[in-house]
């Protein structure tokens, strides 16, 4: 785990050196035991180190000389302290260069395997294998690895450079192009460290953000910055232009002959295998321990690799008269026998940390929980500097409630769809509950469900209510010119409604088109893997945990787990009174029944009561009606949507969208700094 960072049309001079080396400070945060540098033949490379794996032999930038078998290895030098403020770099040429963040876990096979055909390695490290690897296989490289990762190799013949994120999107990659040159990076703020980048704000991507509540675009909040998307890889030439290709797409295929017991056997085993290969390090692997069942399986297989495991949990006071996460993690903790270190995060904590949540997050960030995830991956990285975590297990094994809506449809599919929206306006209008109901029934899934936002976050009709005047003009202008569609082209997405950019749903359509034949929750599913779980899931476990200088791993998160989960029906997955069903049933093999069994709550932040009390209220009235807000929303809306909470709505999902985005904004575009904390 690491930060990575470069530059094409290097020309190795000082201001060269001065703005990679700016390039790296900016995320010295994702990499506290090192940092290397490498600049010749048109390339700038830069890396920030968090060493987990050959803690002495894996430093980068790494230098191959050549592509012979036994090509000698070049990696970070020291330079004495009189020769400047470069630091560490490689002072030896080469033909192939790698910088390279996160973790290969089926390292060791593959070094096996090209060893067999000739190959030498100088270190025990996962980035020598990829390059290798690289070298051997081309592209082909991809179709071999199992783990997370986010890459850059520089081929100083041809002058190209090859670049590739993982399966998921676990790790993240942002480049720009300005000219000729190439500017890539682990973090959006190292790119602005590049003198050629001068930072604008998209408001394509806040159109969409209030809909999404993350930024769902392939360029990010900052113009002409653009996320490379999960499961692709692009090629630089030399003459500065690129091309992008998708390597991998995931697929379904359904085993019906299977026997539930025969698919609850084959999830405990996967779970089991994908968890020993997360602990592949040399350092110590921890994990985090709340009251669901994807984190307590996690921790329950860990510990039977190794019992002395420290786990880590944080929550808040008791939440609507539930049991909080920590007095279920400790019970569990208990259980399993192993070690549990917990912390009860305050108001004041929670509040004072979002400036600085949103620095790291580089794009504005809606989901509260992000915040809980700062406090519990600080607790962790005081004692270990890898964790285990569950994110992925939801999209893959069909955890979030929304996904029995199709089912619960089926009841009402014989009535017309006319009736149905009949009702369902009839209901809306005498203020009856069912009016939500009978509308999903009465459309297909495309139609209404884009990510877990729907309903929570604002349609687009309140989108456009709420954004400013002059917002909107722009938005238009820029559609009418091309510009709004030019940010999601590669989408094949080219029209645009009133505000001047596309619905959700228009974002969305692609993707379901891919799955067309599958039923509507495998359906759904899809859509999160492509927006919710990238978008925000991921995002914020990469920025959050990045921050501390820890490593979360994602055992859910593997290619041979989604294997096998593409091919268990959605009768093993969802039904009308359950979610995960078939995974639930795996768990109990590691876990007690009521951890197992237990509803999903996603992080109960409690939010909705701290926007009812003074200060927060006042604090967040103060944001919305400040000089920023005006600038692009109707302030008189957002004091409207804020007394109305304070009466008794809960309009606090979508009162968070704004207030984190004028948080953020503030942080990049008007005191332009890192916030204290």
């Amino acid at each position: 785990m690491c930060g990575i960072c470069g530059f094409t049309k290097a020309e190795g001079s000082g201001a060269d050196y001065v703005t990679l080396k700016a390039m790296c400070d900016a995320m010295a945060h994702r990499g506290p035991d090192g940092e290397g540098r490498y600049i010749a033949d048109g390339i700038a490379l830069g890396h920030r180190r968090l060493s987990l794996i050959d803690l002495a032999g894996g430093g980068q930038p790494m230098v191959r000389a050549n592509g012979d078998m036994q090509s000698e290895l070049f990696a970070a030098t020291v330079l004495p302290e009189d020769e400047g403020t470069l630091g560490q770099v490689v002072l030896q040429r080469g033909r192939w260069s790698i910088v390279f963040n996160g973790e290969i876990y089926n390292y060791r096979e593959l070094r096996d395997e090209l060893q067999e055909l000739g190959y030498t390695f100088a270190t025990n490290s996962d980035t020598e294998v990829l390059l290798v690897g690289y070298i051997a296989w081309s592209e082909d490289v991809l179709d071999r690895l199992r783990g997370m990762f986010a890459f850059a190799i520089y081929d100083a013949d041809s002058q190209e450079l090859f670049c590739a994120r993982d399966f998921f999107g676990i790790k993240p990659f942002y480049y720009t192009v300005q000219g000729t040159r190439f500017i890539f990076a682990s973090e959006i703020k190292c790119i602005l460290e590049h003198p050629a980048y001068e930072r604008e704000l998209n408001e394509n991507a806040l159109a969409q953000y209030l809909c999404f509540q993350f930024s769902a675009l392939h360029e990010t909040f900052f113009k002409d910055v653009y996320k490379l998307p999960q499961g692709h890889c692009l090629r630089v030439y030399a003459d500065g232009s690129l091309t992008m290709r998708r390597y991998w797409k995931p697929s379904y295929s359904f085993d019906t002959g299977r026997s539930h017991e025969e698919t609850v056997d084959a999830i405990d085993a996967a779970m089991r295998e994908s968890v020993r290969y997360h602990n592949v390090a040399d350092v110590e692997v921890g994990s985090f321990l709340s009251s669901g069942i994807d984190s307590s399986y996690l921790a329950a297989c860990l510990a039977q690799e190794n019992p002395e495991i420290k786990t880590f949990t944080v929550g808040f006071a008791e939440y609507r008269g539930e049991r909080d996460e920590v007095s279920w993690a400790r019970e569990l903790a208990e259980l399993l026998c192993v070690e549990n270190d917990a912390h009860h995060i305050t108001e004041d904590e929670f509040w004072q940390a979002v400036p600085l949540v949103q620095w790291h997050m580089d794009e504005p960030s809606a989901d509260p929980s992000a915040v809980a995830l700062y406090f519990v991956d600080q607790l962790a990285a005081r004692r270990v500097k890898a964790v285990l975590s569950g994110e992925g297990a939801d999209e893959f094994f069909g955890g979030y409630r929304v996904y029995q809506t199709p089912l619960a449809n089926a009841h009402v599919g014989r009535i017309p769809k006319g009736l149905l929206r009949a009702g369902s306006k009839v209901l809306r209008a005498a203020g009856k509950r069912g009016a939500n109901y009978l509308e999903r029934a009465s459309e297909r899934v495309e139609d209404w469900y884009y990510t877990n936002a729907n309903g929570v976050a604002f349609s687009p009709d309140e989108r456009d209510r709420l954004l400013a005047e002059s917002v909107r003009n722009r938005l238009a202008q820029a559609a009418h010119s091309g510009g709004a569609c030019g940010a999601i082209g590669m989408l094949g997405i080219d029209e645009a409604p009133i505000v001047g950019v596309p619905a959700p749903q228009q974002l969305t359509a692609p993707v379901y088109a891919e799955v067309a034949e599958y039923d509507e929750t495998t359906r759904m599913q899809y859509v999160d893997l492509w927006f919710w779980l990238v978008g925000d899931i991921l995002l914020k476990t990469d920025k959050m945990a990045m921050a501390h200088s820890l490593e979360s791993r994602v055992p859910f998160l593997d290619r041979e787990v989604f294997r096998l989960a593409a091919t268990i029906p959605t009768s093993q997955k969802v039904s009308e009174r359950q979610t995960k069903i078939a995974l639930r049933e795996a768990a109990e093999r590691a876990i007690p029944r009521d951890w197992a069994q237990k509803q999903k709550l996603g992080f109960p932040v409690p939010v909705v009561s701290w926007l009812r009390e003074e200060p927060y209220f006042q604090q967040v009235r103060q944001a919305f009606t400040s000089a920023d807000a005006a600038r692009f929303f109707n302030t008189a809306e957002l004091v409207r949507l804020l007394d109305e909470h304070r009466a008794g709505a809960d309009n606090s999902r979508r009162i968070w969208i704004v207030y984190s985005f004028l948080v953020w904004y503030r942080v990049y575009f008007v005191d332009r700094t890192k916030p204290e904390g």
